[in-house]
């Protein structure tokens, strides 16, 4: 994403992307100063608490093979969704943003299945569990449906060209 200053010391933003930056928050039209912007990416911050909650989540799964095992797979999958999002949000193109939001989207599913698989073998209790399961969902369904949005922009900007 690209954000420029003008001479005024404003934000304007000028990416394709729908994604907007922190620094360029644009309200009614008008840019505002940086000083003036408040309001944080709240999906990004979705992104770090999901990450954060499975981190700290991980020291309730038992110590065996196989909960070490899902407990990295976890922690990766978990942490490479919003490492993957932040991508998204500086892709150099539609087709770019759209493939990394993909990504995001298989991660947040490999996610959610280590999580389940972690409750149906008895490693951790489904009331740990079941807040993550349902911010996974969640990021999962909003990520999914930027997706479906991001691609039929694309369909509609060839039917124009």
């Amino acid at each position: 994403m690209i954000v420029l200053k003008d001479l005024r010391g404003l934000y304007l933003n000028n990416a394709k992307c729908k994604v907007q930056s922190e620094k360029c928050k644009m309200q009614n039209g008008k840019a505002k100063k940086e000083t003036e912007m408040k309001i944080p990416n709240k999906l990004s911050e979705r992104f770090e608490e999901f990450a954060a909650g499975v981190i700290k989540g991980i020291a309730k799964i038992q110590r065996n093979f196989a909960g070490r095992h899902i407990a990295g797979q976890l922690i990766r999958s978990s942490t490479s969704a919003g490492a993957n999002y932040e991508e998204a949000c500086g892709a150099e193109s539609r087709q770019d943003f759209i493939h990394k939001l993909q990504i995001v989207l298989k991660e947040l599913k490999e996610s959610l299945f280590w999580l389940r698989i972690s409750v149906k073998a008895d490693l951790v209790t489904a009331e740990a569990t079941n807040p993550l399961l349902r911010e996974g969902k969640e990021l999962a369904n909003i990520i999914g449906k930027s997706v479906v949005t991001a691609k039929r922009g694309r369909k509609e900007e060839r039917k124009f060209a």
